[in-house]
């Protein structure tokens, strides 16, 4: 009888330290999976291809856009028609005017184009985002269409 109560104590013993490292292992795991995609929580890892990330200079820009650089310049005439014609990139994320979509648009793009130099694998190559933004500027309904797309791919962006 003692051998028999001593063979269940030893099962649930492992048990209870299987089940012990198993919990460990899996919070290590959560909460590495929340870092990356925290949902509603605020995540660094996400956030390295937005407009936020590129003002914030905390990674070199691009040696092919210099943070100098006119949005005339680097988007064309067309541009610089929308916008000031020494506005630089990097002052364009400081424009806020409450749904002004062709601002909106000039961040997601800005964004865009740096993450095209910068990140391997974004969807969109440097030609593409100044074509896209081109076409954007002919009415709102295509900036605003445009700046969706170019802020899902930049929010994706790893």
């Amino acid at each position: 009888m003692k051998m028999a109560i001593s063979l269940v104590l030893s099962r649930l013993i492992l048990f209870l330290t299987l089940t012990y490292f198993a919990a460990v292992s899996s919070s290590t795991t959560t909460s590495t999976t929340l870092k990356r995609h925290s949902g509603f929580l605020y995540s660094r890892t996400r956030e390295k291809c937005t407009p936020q990330f590129w003002s914030s200079r905390r990674e070199a820009w691009p040696r092919m856009v210099p943070q100098g650089s006119t949005v005339s310049n680097v988007f064309g005439s067309r541009a610089s028609e929308r916008y000031r014609s020494d506005m630089t990139l990097l002052e364009s994320r400081a424009v806020n005017e409450e749904g002004n979509v062709f601002n909106e648009l000039l961040k997601q793009a800005s964004a865009a184009l740096l993450n095209s130099y910068a990140r391997k694998g974004f969807p969109y190559s440097a030609w593409e985002v100044k074509t896209l933004m081109i076409q954007g500027l002919v009415s709102e309904h295509a900036a605003a269409r445009l700046t969706r797309r170019f802020s899902v791919a930049n929010d994706a962006c790893i």
